[in-house]
């Protein structure tokens, strides 16, 4: 795989396997999230625009984003 980058194309990676959460909805309003091969990293997509730009971060970012969301720092974003 090339250097990726955040705000890359979508068609820019390998395929991929894409996953929603639970709680998405109906109307589409999630994001899509997905491993990049190797432990490279995690994708993130728009689920509403499949084939536009991604957001690419380290395991090491998503790890520390994950926990936060878990021991609350963020619930202030959704009151």
């Amino acid at each position: 795989m090339n250097h990726t980058y955040n705000g890359m194309s979508t068609h820019e990676l390998p395929a991929l396997t894409w996953q929603k959460s639970r709680r998405s909805n109906p109307s589409g309003n999630c994001v899509e999230m997905a491993q990049l091969p190797g432990g490279a990293g995690v994708a993130i997509r728009n689920s509403r625009d499949p084939d536009g730009p991604a957001l690419i971060y380290t395991t090491d970012e998503i790890v520390a984003f994950i926990l936060g969301a878990r021991d609350g720092d963020f619930d202030h974003l959704i009151t």
